[in-house]
């Protein structure tokens, strides 16, 4: 039987959940089969926590729209996110996407709490496992951690399919790919503008990191730390060192230089974000990528 990991390619798509909770469900489908289309082989959205402010679609019917919007694209979730429904909850609404469009659901999973947040993971996958020994067995489906740091490696290796690291730079893609070992799946975000104009395309990822935060609690900016970054780096609006090593800006050439770089660092896939909150547009600079990236 084909699996997602059979199915994805070398790139994919992500889409930030507020992008699709402002985009009517008619206009998703028809933005859906055009990134089909021109070849990407997944898409990807997140899941914003129950207290945000900004809210999201329930991450398993978005995917369950991908899917029937589709025929062979590799619907993500990257992330599902384990403070919104319980274990069995999380584990059969996967399933049932499996069952309905075998080979084409890949779960990523994450958003823990609390101080002890790799120990919540491992206890909600624990209480996964038990619930798909029990109910929809046969429904399998990979799964993946967004996983940024060593001991987040580290748990993906030994527990699921692989990592799904989020906002990170090549030197990142390396370190996880020794991390996980050869076998796992290793799919790392890339934010890109195609815009020459290097004021407003550090100014696109400089938003992006304002609605993020700043504070030295945010998993980010430790994990940017532990990668070599500095307080003159994570200060204010972020250095244009840091800002350049996330982002992926300049023209069609420059961006997929970028991309194909995190594939010689290990990735085994990688997701495009192209820093528009218009659906449409940011298909458009997909399409303009295309011809470069998977001819």
């Amino acid at each position: 039987m084909t699996t997602p990991a059979d199915r994805l390619g070398r790139f994919g798509v992500w889409v930030p959940p507020m992008t699709l909770l402002t985009t009517p469900v008619a206009r998703q489908r028809d933005q859906f089969a055009r990134i089909e289309q021109l070849g990407y082989g997944s898409l990807w959205t997140g899941e914003p926590p129950a207290s945000s402010p900004i809210g999201g679609r329930e991450i398993f019917t978005q995917l369950a729209v991908v899917l029937s919007a589709t025929t062979t694209l590799v619907a993500g979730a990257g992330i599902a996110n384990i403070t919104m429904r319980d274990p069995m909850a999380m584990h059969t609404g996967a399933a049932t996407l499996t069952e309905a469009h075998p080979g084409r659901l890949l779960l990523g999973l994450g958003g823990p709490r609390g101080e002890r947040p790799l120990s919540a993971t491992r206890a909600y996958l624990d209480a996964m496992d038990e619930a798909a020994a029990r109910i929809l067995p046969d429904a399998r489906y990979p799964r993946v951690l967004a996983a940024l740091g060593p001991k987040a490696h580290a748990l993906a290796a030994e527990r699921t399919d692989g990592a799904h690291p989020f906002l990170q730079p090549v030197e990142h893609t390396e370190a996880a790919r020794g991390a996980l070992g050869p076998d796992a799946l290793l799919i790392p975000h890339q934010a890109l503008v195609l815009d020459t104009d290097p004021v407003r395309a550090r100014g696109r990822m400089r938003a992006l990191f304002g609605r993020g935060g700043g504070n030295t609690h945010n998993p980010y900016t430790a994990n940017y730390r532990r990668l070599g970054y500095g307080d003159a780096d994570l200060a204010g609006e972020r250095s244009d060192r840091l800002v350049d090593a996330v982002l992926a800006w300049g023209d069609r050439d420059a961006v997929a230089t970028r991309l194909e770089r995190h594939l010689a660092a290990g990735a085994d896939h990688v997701l495009l974000h192209p820093l528009t909150d218009d659906l449409a547009a940011a298909v458009d600079q997909l399409e303009e990528l295309a011809p470069r990236l998977l001819s």
